[in-house]
């Protein structure tokens, strides 16, 4: 079948779909991949038909992090509030959304199935008016459980009330701002309009299979989702068979133990210079060497000591198993290759789903409890390394559980699913 995958977001949330598209393939069906027009290369290199929609997720995220809220150095208490700073990041992405959908109307002529990410519900409303089957696929538990509250906020003791709330509150807080654009477009295209209950709810009304990309030797599933909600395992992405490392990087690997790498992926730091500084210095302080991930902008190319490299991309299911620990903003994707690869990890939350994948680090034994952004400093960055260096428990615990995600594979799991419920959707 012709299947289109709308997926959106930075290169991490990218990749998934892209593995996923190439097990689709695999399996006998044509596949088409939607997203940014960064990510066209990188996608065609894999071999998948491609179509940009959508703005750039670099832009967003500039845009994001320059406004007024974010940039302005005495602020009152209410413009500190989380609930402010996400409504201007939906506001953000709401102005683009009618070019979004339209880009995405235009590259689903030919679907005969739509597959779409969190941010690229658009695929939901496609779905129904071209009458063919969609499926939702989330790289972060965004089902409505008891169990723990959505990824995007915070434990309590509060229990299952406050859990499910979470849930239905985010999906309200995203559903009427983007809402009148949305009933917009569906009545441009002679759909009636979505209730004030919204298009997540809709989901579940409708059934519609939602994948959840993610082990579940990490987050089990629920016992209070129902059958069309699955964890199927990750979908990763390894290294292209052509890829090989640069000599300076086999050369520098070769010189000494294993070295802590430290990458905050696609995240943006207004001083790049001072969290430089800071991470040279909590490597100098923990006698440890390192790999520098310059990623957009959250390092910069500073003059390094000799025991530290700096390199601007690598595959991590290549690099992370040669390193002591890896230090990360908690990206589910970079999260998964750390579990992955059976090394400890060290969590420092820049913002949304990251502070969740953080807290769960410690949950599972694998790592130290999460080093927000803005706490970070030089003595508690250079005793966690020394922490997760040290405990040869927590090393035995890493070890156990990338052999457990190993011996999964969620890209097979999820085809199986998939195909299923288009078969059951023929009779």
């Amino acid at each position: 079948m012709k299947i289109t995958i709308l997926a959106l977001g930075t290169r991490g949330d990218l990749q998934p779909y892209l593995s996923l598209g190439l097990g689709l393939r695999q399996a006998g069906h044509q596949v088409k991949l939607c997203s940014s027009d960064i990510f066209e290369d990188f996608a065609r290199s894999r071999g998948l038909d491609f179509a940009a929609i959508g703005d750039s997720p670099k832009a967003i995220l500039e845009k994001f992090t320059k406004n007024p809220i974010n940039s302005q150095r005495k602020q009152s208490k209410l413009l500190n509030l989380y609930l402010v700073k996400k409504f201007f990041f939906w506001r953000i992405l709401n102005s683009g959304l009618k070019k979004l959908m339209n880009d995405a109307w235009d590259c689903c002529q030919d679907a005969e199935v739509i597959i779409y990410s969190q941010l690229a519900f658009s695929g939901f409303n496609i779905a129904e008016k071209l009458n063919i089957p969609c499926l939702a696929t989330y790289t972060n538990p965004l089902t409505p459980t008891h169990i723990y509250p959505h990824p995007l906020y915070p434990n309590s003791n509060l229990g299952g009330i406050y859990n499910w709330f979470t849930y239905i509150f985010e999906e309200q807080f995203r559903w009427q701002i983007v809402r009148q654009k949305i009933n917009l477009w569906r009545e441009e295209k002679k759909l009636a309009p979505i209730t004030f209950n919204g298009i997540f709810s809709q989901q579940r009304k409708q059934k519609i299979p939602v994948l959840h990309c993610y082990s579940p030797n990490v987050l089990a599933k629920p016992s209070d989702w129902s059958d069309f909600a699955h964890v199927t395992g990750y979908w990763f992405l390894d290294r292209s068979p052509e890829w090989q490392p640069s000599e300076e990087l086999l050369n520098f690997l070769a010189a000494g133990a294993p070295p802590v790498y430290v990458g905050f992926g696609s995240m943006l730091d207004r001083n790049p210079k001072s969290l430089t500084k800071l991470v040279l210095d909590a490597l100098a302080a923990s006698k440890q060497r390192g790999i520098l991930l310059g990623g957009w902008g959250a390092l910069s190319n500073s003059d390094l000591p000799d025991n530290v490299l700096k390199i601007d991309s690598i595959p991590h299911d290549w690099l992370f198993p040669k390193v002591a620990a890896v230090v990360h903003h908690g990206g589910a994707g970079t999260t998964a290759a750390g579990f992955r690869a059976g090394v400890p990890s060290i969590v420092v939350p820049f913002a949304a789903d990251q502070p969740f994948w953080g807290r769960r680090v410690p949950e599972l034994g694998v790592g130290t409890k999460p080093i927000p952004r803005k706490k970070l400093t030089v003595e508690n960055l250079s005793t966690a390394i020394n922490t997760v260096i040290s405990d040869e428990t927590m090393k035995a615990r890493c070890r156990s559980l990338g052999e457990k995600i190993r011996s999964e594979n969620g890209v097979a799991q999820a085809v199986e699913i998939i195909d299923r419920y288009l078969l059951s959707q023929k009779t």
